[in-house]
Formats: C-alpha cells, structure tokens, sequence
C-alpha cells in the first residue's frame, strides 16, 4: 500500500508551485485531479516543445494525475467541481488572487458545506496583506526575498537556474497538507493552509538574513563560491577542468595544505589560520590554491582531495546528470508515459522501487473527462450536451 492511497485530491493549478506539490502528493498514491480550462489547460503545457514536442515544466509536474476540462465560469461545470469536492480530502489552487472567492470556492466558503477537507492556498504574497494582489513569478520572488542581492557575480546579480521560488512554495504546501491530513486523523476537522512564495524564500534566506542582522553587512555576491566560508568552490587546474570543493573546519584546512597544495606551513600562516581571516584575504589564498592546482590535473587535484578527506564534487552539465554513474548504480531511473511517448523519470527521492511510487502517465488535456462525469453519475446524453454548451 502506498502512503496516501485512498485520498482525493482535486486542485485547480498552473504553472509550478501547486503542480510540484500535487505531484508529489499523487507519487504517494494519491488520486490527483486537475482540472483544467477547455481548450488551452494550465498554461504551462506551452512553455516549451522539448519533451518529444511535450513542454518540460509540465512533464516534470504533472504525472500520474488525471485531467479533467471545466469552465467553471458555468454554472453547470460549478455543480461538478462540487460534485468532486463532496468526497475529496485536499483541495489546491493557486490561481489568481481572488478567483476562488468569485467562485465561491474560497476555505470559508468550503469549511461551511465541506468541513473535514484540507484547503491550500497557493499565492505570491499571501491571501491578505498590500502586496496581495501582486502578480507574482518565480524570478520576481527571487527578487523580492533578498535572494538575489546574493547570488551572482560581484558585477552582475544572477537568478538560480531552476525555478526555486516555486519549489521552495510547492515543498511547504506539500509538507503543511501531510501534517494536515495526520491532524485531521485525529481531531477529523479539515485545515486551511494560505502558502506564500515570498515568505518560503525569506525562510530559505534564513542564513543570509541572521548574517546581515543588526545592520550588518549582508553576504557578498561570489559567483558559485560561498560567501562567508573560504576555500569553498571552484577552482581551475591545470587541465582547465573546474574542481569543486568546500572546507568546513580546521582540521580541514590543515589536511588541505598538507595533503593537496602540499604547503604544510601555509595552515599556520597568520592570514589564513581561521576562516574569517581566510575570507577577509580571499583573492590572495586564491592565488596560492591556482598556483598550487595549475601543476594538476582535475583527476590529480581530485585525488588529494579524497586522500585528505575533503569535500569535493564535478561541476556537471545536464547531460552529464542524465548519465550520473552514482543515479545509475542506485536505480533511480524509470520510464513514464506521456501523450508523446515513453520518457525517463527519476523516482522520487526517499521512494525507491521496492516502494511501488505511484509513476503513472502525464495526462493529456481533458484525456480523464469523460470517465470522471460516468463516476459522477453523468449519463452520456448529459456528458454530450455539457460538451456541447462548453461546460466541459
């Protein structure tokens, strides 16, 4: 039996926060239902045409759950909302600010008909407060958290690569709507969750915001180096490879003159012999570790760093992950169904085979329609005339 077989999950999401999440809830064995507007769907199956013609965010976010197309603007296709509502356990939205209040499908609204269902709320900045009504993005969160005043270079700021601030959103309204559904085990009463992306990332900022505290200086943009430890990051050798690595404490540091730059007298020298020091003469220790590197090899420089038992990692491209050896010997991979065809899949992490994730097909918009109607009680006569007015 997978974790969350038997419950019902019926979400109204696009793009990648409350998708994440539903996700991850249907990998446990939820039943996830998405509905969808006719026609077009969540906005995300646009985005791009590089899963065999598919959009990435969508297939990486969407499997396993089944699409059903409504235009909940119609009365008719309200009644069906609520007709899946009657039985579900969660309910997930992050559309625009007030939307379900116009449909009356905001938490106070549902708590009175429906009081043991979980309702989360996924939005920007939050159901109240003046930024509310704020169109909210990834890169723009990214922005308004602090997140990017340190990331980059010293000359540019840089946004994180994937989309974080979704992420980060989309993980807290998943773990809030797990520790829901154990509350209701026990008190049998639903919760609301009101899921902010600004306030996911401030907490993810956790660090950079104690380090600046009181007024001070906030961490320096140090590209992919870290900002307040030192020696930790890229560093070329000799061969022109970059070498990641990261020193934690003294004992490293130690090891690290002695065993890899093979300096011994180096962990003694005043300048560098704890790691504030070492930050505050960054770009002079950082001669000395290329100086040192430039007689190496990658592989060489590598090999030290196991010998002295630091920390190290290879900077690797897309390409290279898809064939990391580590994911491989792991059995991580699996195949999944999409409209375009079978594609690779990592399972998700902490669920391995032996576990049985649920990894089902992507839906193709509105492909669970009409099977979701004949459950409800839908005769075809009626499915016909709802396709016909537009309903579905």
């Amino acid at each position: 039996m997978r974790s969350l077989e038997g419950i019902k999950v019926i979400t109204f999401e696009h793009a990648i926060a409350a998708p994440f999440c539903t996700r991850q809830l249907a990998d446990l064995g939820a039943r996830v239902i998405k509905i969808e507007r006719p026609g077009s769907g969540d906005f995300a199956r646009n985005y791009d045409e590089r899963v065999h013609g598919l959009a990435s965010h969508f297939v990486w976010t969407n499997r396993s759950k089944e699409s059903i197309t409504l235009d909940v603007k119609q009365q008719d296709a309200l009644e069906i909302v609520h007709g899946l509502l009657a039985d579900a356990d969660v309910f997930v939205q992050n559309l625009a600010p007030g939307a379900t209040q116009r449909l009356g499908l905001d938490h106070a609204s549902l708590h009175a008909r429906y009081p043991k269902l979980i309702v989360c709320d996924i939005s920007g900045y939050g159901l109240d407060g003046p930024y509310r009504d704020k169109k909210a993005y990834d890169l723009l969160i990214q922005s308004e958290s602090g997140f990017l005043s340190i990331t980059g270079s010293q000359d540019e700021p840089a946004k994180a690569g994937c989309s974080i601030a979704d992420i980060a959103a989309g993980m807290y309204a998943y773990t809030n709507i797990l520790a829901a559904l154990i509350e209701r085990g026990k008190t049998g009463r639903g919760r609301h969750i009101d899921i902010s992306m600004l306030e996911s990332m401030v907490e993810w900022m956790g660090y950079p915001l104690y380090y600046a505290i009181d007024g001070q200086t906030p961490p320096q943009r140090t590209g992919a180096s870290h900002a307040t430890i030192y020696p930790y990051g890229p560093f070329k050798a000799g061969d022109g490879k970059t070498v990641m690595l990261g020193l934690q404490n003294e004992r490293e540091w130690k090891r690290f003159c002695e065993t890899v730059i093979q300096q011994p007298d180096l962990a003694e020298d005043g300048r560098f012999s704890a790691n504030s020091r070492r930050v505050e003469n960054r770009a002079e220790l950082g001669r000395v570790i290329e100086t040192a590197f430039g007689a190496l090899t990658a592989r060489q420089v590598i090999e030290r760093l196991e010998e002295a038992k630091i920390a190290s990692a290879q900077m690797n491209d897309m390409h290279a992950v898809w064939t990391h050896e580590q994911l491989a010997a792991r059995q991580r991979w699996t195949r999944i169904a999409t409209p375009a065809g079978a594609v690779d899949a990592l399972y998700p992490p902490g669920v391995g085979q032996d576990d049985a994730p649920r990894m089902d097909p992507v839906p193709a918009l509105g492909e669970h329609t009409d099977a979701i109607l004949r459950e409800l009680g839908y005769r075809e006569d009626r499915i016909e005339t709802l396709r016909q007015t537009g309903a579905v």
